[in-house]
């Protein structure tokens, strides 16, 4: 610490409220605590934008499923649905009924391997869909593990910063220790601040991605199975 630092610490009145706190930390301190601060409002942005996506997203399979199973004839549905965004189960369909009129619109006299093809763009769809939903979750993921260390780190640093204004003044008070001791524990309740939503989130979140992997995976499952049978009634015919 600088020489005029310790005066102006040792000088001035002990305030414990949290701004007093920031302005009076040393500068690494200051560095840790305003890049928490950032951490945890950019991973409760991303929480509220996950939260409305995993609500939307859930309800566009509820209603493509119901309308899938309605009895809702494949073109006619294709039609409806392609001319949209389509996402999840959606987008898992038309992208097989796209590979599915492909192969017939081209005149192919075999259709031999369209099922496998047909197999494949719905794996690529699920993985894309996965992957939109899962898109920043990674912040959450690191900001719930390195938070609380980052939050150590401005702590021990200003500690180190109190004992050496404690060794230049030479006065071991309670007035002179706790306003340091407490600015360097400010740090490790930012970090835990920023850290546990972040952590309840991603655990929450990666569940969600997980039953909607499954339902998806399953809808694909399911349609492959529909498509194959009328290959083989077509290649029978």
């Amino acid at each position: 610490m600088q020489p005029d630092v310790i005066q102006t610490a040792l000088a001035a009145p002990a305030s414990f409220s949290i701004l007093s706190l920031f302005w009076q930390s040393h500068i690494v301190v200051k560095l840790v605590m305003i890049g928490l601060i950032v951490a945890s409002v950019w991973c409760w942005a991303i929480i509220f934008d996950k939260i409305m996506l995993f609500a939307r997203t859930s309800r566009q399979l509820d209603k493509f499923e119901n309308i899938f199973w309605s009895g809702q004839s494949l073109e006619k549905l294709y039609e409806q649905v392609s001319g949209r965004d389509a996402h999840g189960m959606a987008a898992i369909f038309v992208s097989a009924m796209k590979e599915w009129k492909r192969t017939y619109e081209s005149g192919a006299k075999s259709l031999h391997g369209l099922g496998s093809r047909i197999d494949r763009v719905m794996d690529v769809t699920v993985a894309r869909e996965v992957d939109r939903l899962e898109r920043r979750l990674l912040v959450l993921a690191t900001v719930g593990s390195a938070g609380p260390f980052i939050g150590l780190f401005g702590t021990v640093w200003g500690i180190m910063s109190s004992f050496q204004a404690i060794a230049a003044s030479k006065n071991t008070s309670l007035a002179v220790v706790a306003p340091g001791i407490a600015e360097a524990l400010l740090a490790t309740a930012l970090g835990l601040l920023a850290a546990i939503p972040a952590v309840m989130f991603y655990n929450k979140f990666a569940s969600q991605v997980t039953r909607i992997t499954i339902r998806m995976e399953g809808f694909s499952d399911e349609f492959a199975a529909i498509l194959s049978r009328q290959i083989d009634e077509r290649s029978a015919a």
